[in-house]
């Protein structure tokens, strides 16, 4: 994911900002406690397609 891009993005639900989880390969939001994944090197910001943070990564 291009560092530019990453500065630029955040989170439709919340407006807050945005990281990056390489190894799941998804665009963190600790605000809305959502996971936005990247498929095929584009983030698919769409609320119904993210996944709820556990208790631990919301925290963590």
């Amino acid at each position: 994911m291009d560092a530019k891009l990453l500065q630029i993005l955040v989170c439709p639900v919340t407006k807050g900002p945005l990281t990056l989880n390489k190894a799941s390969n998804e665009l963190i939001s600790k605000s809305a406690r959502l996971a936005y994944p990247i498929k095929d090197g584009i983030p698919v910001l769409l609320e119904e397609e993210a996944r709820k943070l556990t208790d631990d990564e919301a925290l963590g």
